[in-house]
Order: structure tokens, then sequence, then C-alpha cells
């Protein structure tokens, strides 16, 4: 089924989690693109200073304080842009939280706090888009995480929640391609990102958080997420690290079962004492801030370039294709020297060249809005 997406700057977009990292990055990158937005998210001040920010520079947005783990704050979302916008062409839902911890730790409550913003958010936020968009069209765009297709120790309920979040954005594209409902429903699944996330994660241990290597900068998610506001596309991820050990995981699991038993814990704990233990489960984090506090980060990422943007993508394959044949000949010229050299009873069965696209690092996009 085709479906036809509005370009940005004719759209209404609504963004959860909008008060920091991701969301507020996407904010401002498509009120650049011309799009009205609706922002919403737990911190009230935030929001409005961003809102009037974007609307200072000619954009348009509205601020809604909400928790999206409320389903009645999810309903004030949509009736919000109802009212002022008369509707909205892409709900993207961005709101998620984590908690540090061995799983025989965390408490109950946490977890379902957690679970009630990571997942029942997500569900509120898409059904409400859904049933405002199965007539109308438009794309809803869901949040998930390289961690929607493996696990890691330390974040084992963040990563069961965002395996959650996979399973229900999957069924529910399914069930809206099967009414023939003009929705494109994308599951965008970052990598680690160089967001405030560390801090607003609530903290069991007794170390200051940080992420597993590679880090990439939050402008590459936004690049995914405008891109599926305006294409048809079933899921992005976000990093071709991410899209290591989501293949490494499939393939091999144990393997990648072994590599976090041995790497993980200590790669996402700094030898610095945990401070603001609590984050932001129950309260509002600190709004306004896009980029978190790590240094050593991957600009961009060329295999999510290769995957939104056709050219990039030629080139990339151009560019392979080329190594290819040159290994080719190389190996060519090389077996015919063997052969003259060789008695036929020593030549041995030839080996298959494997090309392998591997990340850059690039010069880096001028971020959105220096924070």
């Amino acid at each position: 089924m085709s479906i036809k997406l509005k370009p940005l700057k004719e759209q209404v977009i609504v963004i959860t989690g909008a008060s920091s990292g991701i969301g507020l990055a996407t904010a401002f990158a498509a009120a650049e693109k011309g799009a009205r937005l609706v922002l919403a998210a737990r911190n009230e001040r935030a929001l409005q200073e961003i809102a009037q920010e974007i609307n200072e520079r000619g954009g348009e947005a509205i601020p809604v304080r909400a928790d999206v783990g409320r389903q009645q704050d999810v309903q004030r979302i949509a009736d919000a842009a109802l009212s002022h916008f008369g509707g909205f062409d892409t709900w993207i839902n961005d709101a998620g939280v984590s908690i540090y911890g061995r799983l025989l730790e965390v408490s109950d409550d946490d977890n379902r706090r957690m679970f009630d913003t990571n997942f029942w958010g997500l569900v509120y936020g898409s059904q409400m888009a859904a049933m405002h968009l199965r007539n109308r069209g438009g794309a809803i765009i869901n949040l998930g995480s390289v961690l929607s297709d493996t696990a890691i120790p330390m974040q084992g309920m963040y990563s069961a929640s965002k395996h959650a979040v996979k399973g229900f954005t999957d069924a529910l594209r399914i069930e809206l391609e099967e009414e023939g409902a003009p929705v494109s429903v994308t599951l965008i699944k970052p990598a680690a990102i160089n967001t405030p996330y560390p801090d607003h994660a609530k903290n069991y241990t007794n170390h200051k958080l940080t992420l597993p290597p590679p880090v990439y900068e939050p402008e590459e998610v936004v690049n995914a997420i405008l891109y599926a506001a305006t294409h048809q596309k079933r899921d992005i991820m976000v990093g071709g690290g991410g899209k290591f050990m989501s293949l490494t995981n499939k393939l091999v699991p144990g393997l990648m079962d072994l590599s976090s038993e041995k790497l993980m814990t200590d790669q996402q704990l700094l030898d610095e004492p945990a401070r603001h233990r609590e984050g932001a489960l129950y309260q509002p984090g600190e709004g306004g801030r896009i980029h978190g506090r790590i240094k050593d980060t991957m600009p961009t990422s060329m295999y999510t370039r290769a995957v939104t943007n056709p050219v990039i993508a030629g080139a990339v394959v151009a560019a392979a294709g080329a190594a290819a044949l040159a290994l080719m000949g190389k190996k060519r010229d090389n077996n015919q020297y063997k052969k003259a050299n060789e008695k036929p009873d020593m030549a041995k069965p030839e080996m298959v060249e494997v090309v392998e696209i591997v990340e850059v690092n690039e010069t880096p996009l001028p971020p959105q809005r220096p924070i």
C-alpha cells in the first residue's frame, strides 16, 4: 500500500518527550523545516521556554504539560493539537526514561513506573494517533532502541520495555495495513546517543552513569525521525554499532551474551561517585538540554545515512563494488601467478572475499541549536 506523507513544511507534528535530548533536537529541526509543533513533556517551564524560542524564530509551537503514562494526559495532547491546529499529521512518541540496576535489585514500583512511560505512554500515543490518522493519513513514529533487538545487563527492564515497544509497533503496523489505513508506522532504533539520558535515569549503583560505545550524536536520530515523517519506512536503526549488535544477537546470540557478560556492565559505569540517583523517573528532569556529557562520540553514521539517503546509499554500494572488483582483480592476478608456479596437485580451493562497510568519522552536521 502506497502512503503519501506531506512535506514537513505542511505538517503539524506532535512530539512527546520534547523538553530535552532527541525530542528537543527534533523540535528545533522540524521547526526549521517549517513544521508546526505540539510539544509535550512533564517539564512545563522548559516547554514554555522552548515554544517561545521557536515562535520568536518565526516558527509555531504550543506547549502541553503531560505525563504520557496517564491516558487522560495523552488525550489532552491530542485535544490541544485539534483545537489549535485542527489536527496533526505526524505523532512522535519519544518520551522515555531508564533505570540502571540489576533485575533482582530494582523495585516493582520503579519498574512499573518506567513501563508507564516507555511502553504505556507510547501505546496511548500510538492509539490516539491511529484513531485520528486512519482516515486522513499520516505517520506514527515510535522511538525504540537497539535494545529492542538485544538486551544488556544493568538496564534489563529498560531492554524489556523496548522489546515490548517493538512488538506493539509491529502489530499496530500490521493491523493498520490490514485495514488499508493510510498510516505509516515506523520504529526508530537508536544505538547509544549522547543526550542527558544517563543523568535522567534512576541509579541503583554507586557510580556515575554513562553509555557503552560507540555513542552517536542526537542529530543522527533527528535525521532518521524527520525522514520517517516524510517517507514510509518500517524501521530505521541509527548507528552502525547498533546494527552490528542487532545482527550479532540474531546470528550468534551466544557470542552477544558472552560479550555483554564480559564488557557491558563496566562500560555503563564511570569511576566517579553517583549523584542525583532518583533521576527523572518520578519527577521532570532537567529541560532545555539536547546533548549529554560524553566527549568521545561518533558525529555521524554512514550506515544510517545510507539507509535514509538513496544518493549516499548508491555511493556506498558503488564504493563497495569498486573495492570488491579491485580485490577480485588483485586476487585473479595472484592466482594466475600461483598457478604458473604450482604443480597441479598443489592447487587449493578459492576463498571468497568479503567486503565490509564500516563506520567513518565524518565531519558533523552543524547542531540544530547550540546547547
